[in-house]
């Protein structure tokens, strides 16, 4: 018998301690909720659960990104819905005053009520903007709308641009002479006449536009839908990865935890066979 090297008490002290952090890591797992806290936990599953949730995050400001994009659409198409309704009592005025029974005062009204009316389509089309950026025209009467570009993805390509062109004020509409006549007070139920033509190509123009933004909302809608969709999945495929089975950890822990008991009593009886030497003494 030896007793300057207890080989069984270094064994049991080995034992011990690579249990104690067997139930160290079970218990930070269990007060974390993760089963990866730290990259020496499973180093591939964490660069895996990484870029996961870096997937889900651009996923998710692409889904901000669409609703914002939205409601940029349904500004563009109440606006349109209200100068719709601009044309469509312009052209029952100019019907109005391109008859014979309509006297010259009653056409000279009608003519202020149309210059009104115009000036307040060309306020539409100046005042709609989302966030300063106007939808219906440019930053002048003269320039159109920017084509509107919204990212709707996690890559450079994954993009839903508005329709080009759009320019839904006077001159944009051909609408200019129907003003200039209006603000003369038609001449003649002839002269109310020729400009019916007008109102209709543009009617025909604005609901061109209109179709076009509403084509847009349903575009980026239904990406946003895929999205959602497919966020929840990428977000479930990382809590596979990243999160602990508590069922599973919750056993791990009590068993660890007997381990490390016995490991206990082990180095205590490894300390106690030493005694044994002292008999041999006596």
């Amino acid at each position: 018998m030896r007793i300057n090297t207890n080989a069984a008490s270094l064994i049991a002290q080995e034992a011990a301690a690579n249990t104690t952090k067997n139930v160290s890591s079970s218990l930070e797992k269990l007060s974390t909720g993760l089963r990866i806290n730290k990259a020496s936990d499973d180093a591939s599953g964490l660069a895996i659960a990484d870029k996961l949730r870096t997937q889900a995050s651009s996923i998710g400001q692409s889904i901000s990104n669409g609703n914002s994009a939205v409601s940029l659409t349904q500004i563009a198409d109440k606006a349109m819905s209200e100068q719709s309704n601009i044309l469509d009592v312009l052209k029952t005025k100019l019907v109005q005053a391109s008859t014979d029974t309509t006297s010259d005062e009653g056409r000279k009204a009608i003519g202020k009520d149309i210059s009104k009316l115009l000036d307040q389509l060309n306020n539409i089309a100046k005042q709609t903007n989302y966030n300063g950026t106007t939808v219906l025209q440019g930053a002048t009467s003269a320039s159109a709308a920017a084509q509107l570009t919204f990212q709707m993805g996690e890559t450079a390509s994954d993009t839903i641009q508005t329709t080009a062109g759009v320019r839904a004020n006077l001159s944009g509409l051909g609408l200019a002479g129907l003003k200039a006549s209006a603000d003369a007070n038609f001449a003649s139920a002839g002269s109310a006449r020729s400009l019916m033509a007008s109102v209709d190509t543009a009617i025909n123009t604005l609901n061109g536009w209109r179709a076009d933004f509403g084509s847009t909302q349903n575009q980026l809608e239904s990406a946003i839908r895929n999205q959602m969709t497919q966020q929840t999945n990428i977000k479930s495929a990382e809590s596979v990865i990243r999160d602990v089975d508590y069922a599973s950890e919750s056993s791990n822990f009590n068993k660890q935890n007997i381990i490390a008991q016995a490991g206990t009593y082990a180095m205590s009886q490894a300390n106690a066979s030493q005694q044994n030497v002292l008999r041999l003494l006596q």
